[in-house]
């Protein structure tokens, strides 16, 4: 076996970038536009390359033309039908010989869905034949939101798939992670490369892996709002209280290992705190250990995952007494942050809460806001909220039950299909929707109701809303926008016309005129 081929990923190890002949390699991306770029980045790097598309148009990916590569490329489309893809194997067979040079394979995660595992198992090892009769190599590049699934199934793979990875995007950067990856009679394995891009080519991107400490001397001191201790003293000499977490904040950009601990006693404050955390992480490196203690008020987890992403190391809720806040201050000690911090707050702050929307949208803006949720990949797999269709007692329409709801957070959307009432609530866990409902309907959603369906799984939520969308176009128009819950329409005032005064002449009691 020998190397022919490579992605052409720059300031990357070339062991990690090789393909052999015959071989067969998968690489995974969340987002389509990131597989486009991959695709398009082997292909420069080749002298030779045959490229087939069962998602997007095969000369649309080609659009406009890469700077590099063979000046001719054969172009395939296939059908996103199931039988299409299990016929694949025989196509190469007909079509494909060893000229052909590298095969690449562009497809929707929602193609690979379609198949059970007995199916996939069975098409791999098929496939696994025909290149090696052929002499070819096949790198199949696979995106969309439902990639979990697939990512999933490819772990069993181990014999018959000669490398494995996946891309994904955070925010400021890609990371490249390699399940397996064999480069002759070598065998790589569980390596994550970190990229960045620039001119539609992925470089490594150089950088310390961990921002150790500059010092140590300082790992045994508490610094924090005078508030955290309840009214106490502070508990040693190692311990600094301060009166506000803004002081908190001046004092720890000297620090380099030391526990800098926050209050947090209103929910609006958690942007501004999010701030001196993010701002604190990237100045003093991994070796802070950065807690918030809950004072009195209740965070969502969709904010608990944005202080943690800025950097914070523990959240203490507002439930833990003392002596549990106290456990966890002795649990961090010692370790050191790990995760990555993105360089822009914004564009982080954007991404983990993407929707500034709440209450009634028409059908299809509703459908495309779910949509664009579920497909942002900084945001967790299978967590980020839940649809509800909900079915109204005989006794009610849904446009009754549209002026009882009233969402109050951005991200809780609602809208009307036929006689049922759909909510999307972004960042709620399924043990907590009936307390969800209960604050949305200003009734007993168990009286309002007769039954209800939910989905949670980012699968089952894209299925369920691609189901909506090939309705046909009727119900997607103006029987859709239903008034919201705060908009009733007024009756219409009947307009008289004005009269025109006319004279009156009183006469004495008993004449007559």
């Amino acid at each position: 076996m020998k190397n022919s081929f490579a992605l052409g990923l720059l300031q990357v190890q070339p062991e990690l970038t090789a393909l052999q002949t015959p071989g067969c390699y998968w690489v995974t991306c969340a987002r389509q536009e990131d597989a486009r770029t991959f695709i398009r980045q082997a292909v420069m790097a080749q002298q030779s390359v045959t490229l087939i598309s069962a998602d997007e148009k095969p000369r649309d990916l080609l659009t406009p033309d890469p700077a590099e590569g063979p000046n001719r490329i054969p172009l395939f489309s296939l059908s996103k039908s199931k039988k299409s893809l299990l016929r694949l194997e025989t196509d190469f067979l007909r079509t494909l010989s060893s000229k052909s040079g590298l095969v690449i394979f562009n497809s929707s995660a929602a193609q690979w869905d379609k198949l059970n595992e007995a199916e996939l198992t069975d098409w791999i090892k098929r496939m696994r034949r025909v290149l090696n009769k052929k002499q070819l190599t096949l790198l199949m590049v696979t995106s969309g939101a439902t990639i979990i699934n697939l990512r999933n199934n490819l772990q069993r793979y181990f014999r018959q798939l000669d490398g494995v990875a996946h891309l994904a995007f955070q925010q400021d950067s890609w990371q490249y992670r390699i399940n397996w990856w064999y480069d002759a009679d070598r065998l790589l394995a569980d390596r994550a490369i970190r990229l960045v891009c620039k001119d539609e080519r992925f470089y490594a991107e150089t950088e310390n892996e961990k921002q150790e400490p500059l010092s140590l001397n300082d790992e045994q001191h508490y610094l924090a709002d005078k508030i955290v201790l309840e009214g106490a003293p502070p508990l040693s000499r190692q311990w600094q209280l301060f009166d506000d977490n803004e002081q908190v904040f001046f004092r720890a950009q000297q620090a380099n290992a030391a526990t800098v601990i926050f209050s947090l006693t209103r929910s609006d404050y958690i942007g501004e705190l999010a701030k001196m955390v993010h701002s604190l992480r990237r100045a003093r490196g991994n070796g802070l250990k950065i807690v918030v203690r809950e004072m009195g008020t209740s965070l969502r987890y969709s904010d608990e995952r944005l202080l943690m992403a800025c950097g914070v190391t523990a959240i203490v809720p507002a439930s833990a007494a003392m002596s549990r806040f106290l456990t966890t201050l002795e649990a961090v000690q010692g370790q050191v942050f790990n995760r990555r911090v993105p360089a822009s707050l914004d564009a982080l702050t954007a991404a983990l809460q993407p929707l500034q929307e709440k209450g009634y949208l028409r059908l299809d803006a509703f459908c495309q806001a779910v949509a664009q949720l579920i497909g942002n990949t900084l945001l967790p797999e299978n967590d980020k909220g839940l649809l509800v269709a909900l079915r109204p007692v005989p006794q009610l329409k849904p446009q009754q039950i549209l002026t009882l709801c009233k969402p109050r957070r951005f991200g809780d959307l609602v809208t009307v299909l036929d006689d049922r009432v759909i909510l999307f609530l972004s960042s709620c866990r399924y043990n907590d929707l009936d307390k969800a409902l209960k604050f949305i309907f200003s009734l007993s959603h168990d009286e309002l109701f007769a039954n209800r369906m939910v989905w949670f799984e980012d699968s089952q939520i894209l299925a369920e809303i691609n189901n909506i969308k090939n309705l046909t176009p009727v119900a997607l128009q103006d029987i859709t926008s239903a008034p919201q819950p705060t908009q009733i329409a007024a009756a219409p005032v009947e307009v008289r016309e004005r009269q025109t005064p006319q004279p009156i002449t009183l006469l004495p009691e008993g004449t007559t005129r």
